[in-house]
């Protein structure tokens, strides 16, 4: 199956699944956290869109626990930087009907957590085409190390994800039942 194919079929399954109130397992991003020892304590997240896994109480969790949390913000040449967000500031919906940071302060996350549409015991994922994880994620590890961790529901995996030179793997997939 291609990645269009996949990408379909699993954002239909996605949106029958919404119902089911499943959770990711807040334990297993700590477990990988102090497995990794970061120093700087900056999460990348995303706010929650098209039955995505819900990363709003995770991020609240985080930043209680003194962690600095940013949100994706789409920039016109399809390409998006992380801007300073607390969970207490308010947000405004881009074009794509999304809530992005209303902050001009840039910062680059040392732990980015992604939204996956599929993904493989590889740890390959399909997104939603395009591209903007892939680039921003090239673009930063130029400068610096940075912890991918993958967001999915277990129903999301699939056998095989097929890649190309621009997708770009992750370190860890966490979904409602463990973590690879």
């Amino acid at each position: 199956m291609n990645k269009s194919v996949i990408r379909k079929k699993l954002l239909k399954v996605r949106k029958l699944n919404n119902n089911k109130s499943l959770n990711i397992n807040f334990s297993f991003i700590l477990k990988i956290l102090e497995k990794d020892k970061v120093n700087k304590k900056i999460i990348g997240g995303y706010y929650p869109y098209n039955y995505e896994v819900d990363t709003i109480k995770i991020l609240n969790k985080l930043e209680k626990l003194g962690y600095q949390i940013s949100l994706p913000k789409i920039k016109k040449n399809n390409e998006m930087d992380f801007l300073f967000w607390s969970t207490k500031e308010p947000l405004t919906i881009n074009r794509y009907g999304i809530p992005e940071p209303t902050s001009n302060q840039i910062i680059y996350p040392n732990i980015l957590l992604i939204p996956l549409v599929a993904f493989d015991n590889h740890l390959n994922r399909i997104g939603y085409g395009g591209g903007y994880y892939d680039r921003y994620i090239k673009k930063v590890k130029k400068n610096k190390k940075i912890i991918l961790i993958g967001l999915a529901y277990s129903f999301q995996k699939v056998k095989k994800i097929p890649t190309n030179k621009y997708d770009m793997k992750l370190d860890y997939i966490v979904t409602d039942k463990n973590f690879i």
